[in-house]
């Protein structure tokens, strides 16, 4: 019997059992695999066999027996082991159905395999075949969904088992390419954009990598079923998913002021989602905006016209008026203001 087949056995013989299996109990299982040799050799094998369990997440307990005469043994609790059952409203298998559908026929989807069964199993377990709104959803990247699918599709083995990627990375502006090695800890598609999050060797931080701009991809292929880093248990790809593009973090944190005319204050909140409202004007409002990467914060301020004007402090002031003469200075006859 191989290690698989094992392991396999080992977790339905523990589910299956009534009470506590106790070591003996597991040697007459399986004589071939611990009923052999002497009693030292069969419980390093046990305990090799159990830690292996604990790294795919299968933590196999031990309960001693008890003075009333409750033997004592390994079991597996199913509550521990089998996922809670999910129940969906036939709405809202409609619209899983039809977001995955239409994340699937984007073409560019990490987990495509895994995607596609999901959407099978839904249409299985509905009552009624699910409305496929593939044809009219769609999500579009802008980009060769072909190219990025690859991109997508190579870092998603490599995210799932935890494994080091080397990458070929072109920067913003930069025409030289940068070779980093990363941990991916998460990708996400963040306002259209597919994002890859994780600690970057070179700059010895967590960074995060447009997966476009990604060359070449190389998973390092030492032991591919065994993990070469952990995920910081703070780490929350959902965070990274709703940040704004001046949330980006490319420099120091920097507090922004902003005034919005009257026409523009009732709509602050989804303008600068999370900005600090401080009493303004009679005819206006004033916003507190905290920005790690000021050229995307102004980004947004400059559509808005006369209608948003910057405060302060003076380097985002000043950044302001570079970038309108930079915009003026493409039109003849332009002024920046």
């Amino acid at each position: 019997m191989d290690k698989t087949e094992r392991l396999l056995d080992l977790i339905a013989l523990l589910l299956d059992a009534n009470e506590p299996l106790s070591f003996a109990d597991l040697r007459e299982a399986f004589p071939d695999e611990y009923g052999k040799g002497s009693l030292e050799s069969a419980t390093r094998k046990w305990e090799r066999d159990k830690a292996d369990l604990g790294d795919l997440g299968i933590d196999v307990a031990y309960q001693p027996p008890e003075g009333d005469g409750t033997r004592g043994g390994y079991f597996l609790s199913n509550d521990d082991y089998y996922l809670p059952q999910i129940r969906f409203a036939p709405e809202e298998m409609a619209v899983l159905y039809a977001a995955g559908s239409a994340a699937l026929s984007s073409g560019a989807f990490p987990g495509r395999a895994d995607l596609a069964h999901a959407l099978r199993k839904i249409a299985f377990v509905s009552s009624e075949e699910p409305e496929s709104l593939s044809g009219r959803l769609f999500v579009d990247h802008g980009r060769s969904p072909k190219e990025l699918a690859e991109k997508l599709e190579a870092l998603w083995p490599a995210l799932v088992v935890r494994k080091r990627v080397t990458l070929r990375y072109r920067g913003v502006g930069r025409e030289e390419e940068t070779s980093r090695e990363v941990d991916p800890w998460g990708i996400c598609l963040r306002r259209g954009v597919w994002v890859l999050v994780g600690y970057c060797h070179l700059r010895k931080a967590r960074r995060t990598f447009h997966v476009d701009r990604i060359v070449e991809v190389t998973v390092n292929p030492a032991k591919p079923r065994v993990a070469d880093y952990e995920v910081p248990a703070e780490f929350d790809v959902a965070e990274i998913a709703r940040e704004q593009v001046w949330e980006h973090r490319f420099h120091p944190p920097l507090e922004v002021e902003l005034q919005l005319c009257e026409e523009l204050a009732p709509m602050a909140g989804r303008l600068f989602p999370g900005a600090r409202v401080v009493p303004g004007p009679s005819d206006g409002v004033r916003l507190h905006v905290a920005a790690t990467y000021l050229d995307g914060l102004l980004r947004r301020v400059l559509p808005l016209g006369e209608g948003a004007r910057v405060l302060g402090p003076e380097q985002a002031v000043a950044r302001r008026r570079q970038m309108l003469e930079s915009i003026a200075s493409c039109h003849a006859g332009g002024r920046a203001s």
